[in-house]
């Protein structure tokens, strides 16, 4: 039986609910300068009454203050309580009936209710899922945390919200279909994969492995939110984006050095690599452990003998691709390691290592 089948009197009272919820809203709109946030679509942020998205918070906001103005009518999705949240900016908070700057969505309600004497209902939970865009950053405004993707701080939100608590983990979840859906990933079972033979023991395992192994079959995991066109990878999205559409590209600056990346998967990656040193791959025939599987693979291939690349100049083998590119350069008499001390080129860093040592005194 599904968990939202509910006896007739258990439905009239959500009804009562939700229309509570409804009238608390339309005062929050009226009487404050918060504005609704529909989604984070192709484009950026989209419009909660109309179809217009907007890459920087701050435009949909003046746009929904300046276009919608007069609420009069909310045009929310039927939908019952068990899927009911909203999600609201409340960047810069403030109340139009005494211009007072309020901190929160709570504080506000209960302002309006004993400064103004307007009409709220307090006795209900928090539905109104609350971002504050103060900069450039995109911040939980309650613990500060960060986060690249709007769709993560939205997911990340729900942990301050406990209307709804996973008995097995003790997630909070804002509202009854949130937690419906978090229960799955506590689902044991056979989940096959839809393009290859592999099985997991969890349906968001299997969803994983198919985003992430597999997009490039389904192009529907990478399709354009504005113009609909497939893509092969997600990063050829993001640059299509970037480029036909003008949405910010993304850029992560690393705390603890000087890169800036334009993924998450390469900041973190770094971040293991270079900062934390996380070296979790070991091999299994010597003790040297790497910080990637495919660093892993590369350096399995000495323990092999196999010579698989063979250089068509001179006939030469060698066991890694990028060392028959690197072989190359002789040939091509490539010297693109440069001096910059007496302008001197080398084919190989080691050999501008060796000379920066011998005649400068620079040791690296």
């Amino acid at each position: 039986m599904s968990p939202f089948k509910q006896t007739l009197n258990e439905v009239k009272t959500k009804k009562e609910e939700l229309k509570k919820h409804h009238k608390n809203l339309k005062t929050i709109l009226q009487c404050s300068n918060a504005t609704l946030i529909r989604c984070y679509g192709g484009l950026g942020y989209t419009c909660f009454f109309c179809n217009d998205q907007f890459p920087i918070p701050l435009d949909l906001k003046t746009h929904t203050l300046q276009t919608h103005s007069e609420i009069t009518n909310i045009p929310f999705k039927k939908r019952g309580m068990c899927d009911y949240f909203v999600k609201l900016d409340i960047t810069s908070l403030q109340c139009r009936l005494c211009n007072e700057y309020i901190e929160d969505i709570k504080s506000l309600l209960n302002h309006l209710n004993t400064v103004h004497e307007q009409k709220i209902f307090t006795d209900l939970k928090d539905y109104s899922l609350a971002f504050k865009f103060d900069d450039d950053q995109l911040k939980c405004y309650i613990c500060l945390n960060v986060f690249t993707k709007f769709k993560k701080l939205q997911e990340h939100m729900n942990s301050h919200y406990r209307n709804y608590i996973c008995e097995i983990c003790d997630a909070g979840f804002i509202n009854e279909r949130h937690l419906y859906t978090h229960k799955e990933c506590h689902e044991i079972g056979t989940f096959k994969c839809n393009f290859c033979p592999k099985i997991y023991d969890t349906d968001r395992k299997k969803k994983s492995h198919e985003k992430s192994v597999h997009s490039r079959i389904s192009k529907s995991l990478n399709r354009c939110g504005c113009c609909f066109k497939t893509f092969r990878n997600y990063m050829d999205k993001q640059r299509h984006l970037v480029t036909v559409h003008g949405v910010p590209e993304l850029k992560i600056d690393c705390q603890a050095c000087d890169k800036v990346f334009t993924s998450r998967r390469m900041y973190t990656v770094h971040m293991k690599r270079d900062h934390l040193l996380e070296k979790p791959h070991k091999c299994s025939e010597c003790d040297k452990a790497f910080s990637s599987s495919d660093l892993l693979k590369k350096h399995t291939l000495t323990h092999s003998g196999l010579k698989p690349f063979q250089c068509e100049v001179c006939k030469k083998c060698y066991g890694r691709r990028n060392t028959l590119l690197e072989h190359m350069r002789i040939h091509n008499n490539d010297r693109r390691f440069k001096c910059e001390h007496c302008g001197q080129a080398f084919i190989q860093k080691c050999s501008l290592k060796g000379h920066l040592s011998s005649k400068h005194g620079i040791v690296h």
